[in-house]
């Protein structure tokens, strides 16, 4: 791995080039004591960065040739003498392991990058911890959140923040500058209290994605059982006939699309209802409620999790042909229609309306994977402020409508037959269309020229009662001022 393959990121918000205070670190001796995995990684990547490593290890000879030819790998005592600035890339358990080092460790630098196996699993975190056995030493708590593959493959391919926490400005400015070096964002996350959060941001899984994945699970749970009352166990009460045999295929595949389609719609929603109490209150600055302001931060995942449940429909649709009862039900259609000397079958309303509905669908797949892949870092970073914009907001809105007629072509008249009434329950697509025609009807209204006139100056500053000065574009394309008040 070159040095040019990796990234060299800004320090915090802003640059640092031309700063004549930041030395650059590449270049300095870095010690790194153990020689596991992650141990061996940094090692590797402190080398491809510039940087001369010492390793200190209880049984250098053995350990020497798991290291890179560049690395020096000595005894614990020895790595410790010839740095400042030294990895602790050991456990927790084995800190007590270097008390015998601790004169030599004197005046030095100590980076924790440790990580424990359960969240707050100590009173203290890893980093006081070692503070606690070394006092005459400063220990930085950092680099935990970057995984061993990621040191090895570059920032590129993996997380490129580093959390650094201190109670010594001066030695996180020093890893700080190690980490730029190494292609890394060093993030400041302040003094050594912090380091218990830091710990456990890697012990997590998924935090953004619980209550979207709640979400989508409970509504899965609701139209399944709904479909399954509708599709299994009316027939069954009503006409004696087992029709068990549809819950792996086509009980699911009714119910992929109903929680694609209402995960979508929950998409927008949260927006009408900001732009409602914007309207209502005549201000942007009241605060949001909590409930409201966490489903807007969790818009991006409930709309790739729409997306998944509706790739999982197109794969469980072009599947429905393969199974055995499909091919059954044909014959049996067939030999019927033999037995009836029915020679015509063709019913051009439904042929009609088949073909626009698989249309249709494949349109509204192509948009969702389009939302899909733009919502990737690695895309959306490519993309300026309005093309990510038109992207999700506009192209999303599209996709929502596109799939209110493939809902809709898909029911046809069906909601006007009564035979599609089971237990009086009406079809499940009517309960899906709910709350995506609310979102769309509101966007209809939101766009029409006095409500989006008076949303525009809210979001531009304006508050209800108050005297603002403002600039709006006049018919002719020229901007001009005024001052107004809700009373005009």
């Amino acid at each position: 791995m070159s040095r040019g393959d990796m990234a060299k990121p800004l320090l915090g918000h802003g640059s640092t080039e031309g700063d004549p205070s930041i030395t650059p670190a590449s270049g300095r001796t870095i010690g790194v004591l153990g020689s596991g995995d992650f141990a061996r990684s940094l090692a590797i990547r402190l080398v491809c960065s510039g940087f001369k490593v010492v390793v200190g290890s209880r049984n250098p000879k053995r350990k020497a040739n798991l290291f890179p030819s560049a690395a020096e790998v000595t005894f614990q005592a020895e790595a410790v003498k010839k740095t400042d600035v030294i990895f602790v890339a050991v456990y927790r358990e084995h800190y007590s392991t270097l008390c015998d080092l601790a004169d030599v460790l004197a005046g030095k630098i100590l980076v924790d990058v440790s990580n424990n196996m359960e969240i707050n699993h100590h009173k203290e975190s890893n980093a006081e911890y070692l503070a606690s056995l070394f006092p005459a030493c400063t220990v930085v708590k950092g680099f935990n959140v970057v995984s061993a593959w990621t040191l090895q493959s570059g920032a590129r391919d993996g997380n490129k923040q580093v959390l650094i926490c201190s109670n010594n400005q001066e030695a996180k400015r020093t890893v700080a500058e190690i980490a730029q070096v190494m292609g890394f964002t060093p993030v400041d996350m302040g003094c050594m209290s912090s380091a218990s959060e830091i710990e456990n941001i890697p012990l997590r899984l998924l935090p953004a994605w619980k209550i979207p994945i709640f979400l989508a699970l409970g509504l899965f749970l609701c139209f399944f059982t709904y479909n399954l009352i509708r599709q299994v166990i009316h027939p069954f009460i009503r006409e004696q006939k087992n029709k068990f045999y549809k819950i792996p295929i086509e009980v699911v595949n009714t119910t992929l699309p109903c929680v694609s389609y209402v995960m979508l719609s929950l998409v927008y929603l949260p927006g009408v209802l900001a732009a409602c109490s914007q309207l209502y209150y005549g201000t942007k600055y009241r605060r949001f409620p909590d409930w409201l302001d966490q489903w807007l931060q969790h818009r991006k995942q409930i709309g790739l999790l729409s997306f998944f449940c509706a790739a999982l429909h197109a794969v469980y649709s072009l599947c429905l042909p393969m199974r055995r009862s499909h091919r059954y039900l044909l014959i049996e259609t067939a030999v019927k229609q033999a037995m009836e000397k029915k020679m015509n079958i063709w019913v051009e309303e439904e042929v009609w309306r088949m073909e626009i509905y698989i249309s249709v669908g494949i349109i509204a797949l192509g948009l969702l994977s389009l939302l899909a892949i733009t919502s990737l870092p690695s895309i959306a970073n490519s993309l300026n402020w309005r093309e990510f914009s038109f992207v999700q907001s506009s192209l999303g809105f599209i996709a929502l409508v596109v799939s209110t007629l493939h809902t809709l072509t898909y029911g046809w008249s069906r909601a006007f037959d009564e035979n599609q009434y089971k237990f009086y329950l009406p079809p499940t697509y009517t309960l899906t269309l709910l709350v995506p025609c609310t979102v769309i009807i509101a966007k209809v209204i939101f766009s029409l020229p006095c409500i989006r006139h008076r949303l525009l100056r809210i979001r531009r500053g304006w508050e209800k009662g108050r005297y603002v000065k403002f600039v709006l574009p006049s018919a002719t394309g020229e901007y001009s001022s005024g001052e107004t008040s809700s009373n005009v």
